[in-house]
């Protein structure tokens, strides 16, 4: 009888992306998911360390799940992703209840830890390992979850930006081969995706080992323009990028490569030229604003996202107001903004704090103009025809949802035979965090 695992993912598309293959792997001891935690035999908490208080997040869930293991002696829990990677024992020792824990690079050796906790020995590994997991993992699982797919393409980051733990976590950058790229990319589509979203740290750092390329290597760009030959897929997209490596050729692709969509995340943190310096960033607001008018010119429709922190140390109202201005200059269609919270172990941590009312304040100005901006791009498809991927049924009867070229949620009533595939749609009305519209034809 297949023992049961529940896997509760925190944090970025890359955590759901490694929740999906820890799942896959230890499918091959016998596991099959299941959506409670109560009806499982091992309970995998895949974590993220980027956000506020994330360690606490996590400690907190333990105990709760400490009653579950109460009554349930049998029952394996783990803790897997970066805040495993940086707490490794710790993990353990402040909560007995943990039998496993796993760093992100590590979760190809699931198989053989599970196999040291049936034999009644706890596993930890938080190695760095030399060899490369995504080739120990294999190919996908046949199933999917519909039409819509995240591939992970380079892990890790070398920037070390004073505010990030990614560097520790997730160590250097590393991106997988082209060839393991297209066969993971090919099945999927062959298995009815139809969207890739490419993931990395700084996935447009990636440089894959290619033997068609010059230099042996590919850029994203020439990995976008390998994954467009795929019979089936239809869309790709990326993130998360650094401006420092939006390349020419990757602007390029945006004006020529049709299956790349318009829409792109590109963060910047903050439009003051001081701050981004004690950010470690290596850009300034002049070259980012340079940068944005580069890509508009090579795509014109393209959407623009973006990251932002307030508050963080040393920011003064001047520089506030910078970021508002940056913000203003550019007009995004979406953006993720927050206030700085520490990272223990990183240079910023160790600064004199911005003052919390302070931080409060500046964004909840800042989140009202992007929330702004966000209306104003929503409101202007009104009226416009776009093409919708269907993914799944909407809460009306005879509604489906899917999302545009430029990721907006879009609803319609449209027939059940249309999920998984792309139709035109006619926009007729603009809501706070979707548009609405009717089937073109």
């Amino acid at each position: 009888m297949p023992r049961k695992l529940y896997v509760k993912t925190y944090g970025c598309q890359m955590n759901v992306y490694d929740s999906e293959r820890m799942a896959e792997v230890l499918a091959t001891s016998g596991y099959e998911t299941v959506d409670t935690p109560e009806a499982a035999d091992m309970i995998l908490l895949n974590t993220c360390h980027i956000r506020e208080k994330a360690a606490e997040k996590v400690y907190s869930e333990l105990g709760r799940l400490k009653g579950l293991k109460a009554a349930k002696p049998d029952l394996k829990i783990g803790v897997a992703g970066c805040v495993a990677q940086a707490e490794g024992e710790e993990i353990m020792r402040r909560q007995p209840a943990v039998d496993l824990v796993v760093g992100p690079q590590s979760y190809h050796r699931l198989p053989a830890m599970e196999a040291r906790l049936r034999a009644g020995e706890a596993a930890l590994d938080t190695d760095f390992p030399e060899e490369d997991k995504f080739s120990r993992l294999g190919a996908r699982a046949a199933a999917h979850r519909g039409p819509a797919a995240f591939l992970t393409v380079q892990e890790g980051c070398d920037k070390f930006c004073s505010f990030c733990v990614v560097p520790y976590t997730r160590g250097a950058e590393t991106s997988r081969p082209v060839t393991q790229v297209i066969a993971e990319a090919s099945a999927l589509a062959a298995r009815g995706v139809r969207e890739i979203t490419l993931l990395g740290q700084n996935v447009n750092a990636y440089h894959g080992a290619d033997a068609d390329a010059d230099g042996g290597e590919a850029s994203l760009a020439g990995l976008v323009h390998r994954l467009a030959g795929i019979a089936g897929l239809e869309r790709i997209r990326y993130t998360t990028s650094h401006p420092n490596d939006m390349t020419d050729d990757l602007i390029e692709a945006h004006g020529s490569c049709a299956k790349l969509m318009p829409y792109l995340h590109l963060p910047v943190q903050s439009g003051s030229n001081s701050i981004l310096k004690a950010m470690n960033r290596r850009h300034t607001a002049e070259s980012y604003l340079r940068l944005i008018e580069r890509i508009r010119a090579a795509r014109p429709d393209i959407l623009l996202s973006g990251d932002f922190i307030v508050g963080f140390p040393g920011e003064t109202e001047a520089d506030f107001a910078d970021t508002l201005a940056l913000v203003e200059a550019v007009g995004y269609g979406q953006a993720y903004s927050f206030k700085y919270s520490t990272r223990p172990g990183t240079p910023a941590a160790e600064r004199a704090q911005v003052d919390e009312d302070v931080k409060a304040e500046r964004l909840a100005r800042l989140q009202a103009l992007l929330s702004r901006q966000q209306r104003q791009a929503q409101d202007a498809m009104v009226g416009k025809e776009v093409s919708v991927l269907f993914e799944r049924a909407g809460r009306l009867p005879g509604q489906l949802v899917g999302k545009s070229e430029h990721l907006h949620a879009v609803h319609a009533q449209a027939p059940a035979a249309l999920l998984g595939e792309i139709a035109r749609v006619r926009i007729g009305e603009s809501a706070p965090n979707s548009l609405g519209g009717v089937l073109e034809g």
